[in-house]
């Protein structure tokens, strides 16, 4: 019975999915068919209610998995030496490193870090994207403790808390060896991928020479246009009548050409992030030995 060795633990919107499908192509490789099962951060299920926007557009479960969904999630393991799964919660979720240190206390864990202002921006845009965000995000950020209480949302649109990385950290480096923990930094993953692909491998223990596809996944965006989103992502009598005639890849193409690039970070916005984030980003990088300050700019 094949248990994960490895685990992709987060950070949320920091280069998580690239880092799972770039491993995926890997021979020595298995990932979990399914990315954030969320195993060990039930209470994700528990704590957190649906978001009434979030009809129609990627609804998660409603339920935590169960042990032996989890385990099933691996039958499909045959001779691959590296077995691993990326749930971003994990990083988040305060009592998720206790339960992996329960039940897999040797796995290594990867996290990737980002810049905890752009972090923040890039969430808020990804739920944009699926029209699940109504407010601008100086809005938001400011509302985000509220609707954190009041509403129980998802950690998705906990844009600001999510980057305050330090404590998050601090709970795997209380319970693991270093040797199991290797961190990476967004920024390094975008200046070179194949880098961080060949690091992570030596990490895993497989062969470091194979070279996956290094295109980007789950880059964020917004739409063109929010109507023909909404008409697109989400439950609506038009859909269901024109879905059956519409080819998936002609669909996909159509959600495409209506994103483009999210525009920039009001430099103003970003700086009052920075103030809030400082004294987190320097004990952070105290305790990682990894100069971030290019986040402080």
């Amino acid at each position: 019975m094949a248990k994960p060795n490895f685990l992709i633990i987060g950070a949320a919107k920091a280069g998580t999915s690239s880092l799972y499908h770039y491993l995926n192509e890997h021979p020595q490789v298995y990932m979990s068919p399914v990315k954030e099962p969320r195993f060990f951060a039930p209470e994700l299920y528990t704590d957190c209610l649906k978001d009434p926007y979030r009809s129609g557009a990627k609804e998660h479960r409603s339920d935590p998995m169960s042990s032996e969904e989890y385990i099933a999630l691996f039958e499909g393991v045959s001779d691959e030496i590296a077995i691993g799964e990326a749930s971003t919660e994990y990083l988040y979720v305060p009592k998720a490193a206790e339960r992996i240190k329960a039940q897999l206390p040797d796995v290594k864990v990867i996290a990737v870090l980002r810049d905890p202002a752009e972090r923040a921006y890039s969430a808020f845009c990804y739920q944009v994207r699926d029209g699940c965000e109504h407010l601008s995000f100086e809005e938001a950020l400011a509302q985000e403790e509220s609707r954190r209480i009041d509403k129980k949302r998802w950690p998705g649109w906990h844009y600001k808390r999510v980057g305050f990385y330090y404590e998050q950290i601090k709970r795997y480096f209380d319970l693991f060896d270093r040797e199991q923990i290797k961190i990476y930094s967004n920024e390094d993953l975008q200046a070179d991928s194949g880098a961080i692909v060949q690091d992570a491998c030596r990490f895993l223990g497989v062969e470091d020479t194979f070279m996956p596809d290094l295109t980007r996944r789950n880059v964020s965006a917004i739409p063109k246009s929010m109507a023909l989103q909404n008409l697109l992502i989400k439950d609506n009598p038009l859909k269901t009548i024109v879905r059956p005639f519409i080819p998936v890849g002609l669909r996909k193409s159509i959600r495409d050409q209506n994103l483009t690039k999210k525009p920039a970070l009001s430099p103003d916005i970003r700086q009052k992030l920075i103030a809030d984030y400082r004294e987190d980003i320097l004990k952070l990088q105290a305790l990682i030995q990894k100069d971030l300050s290019s986040w402080l700019m």
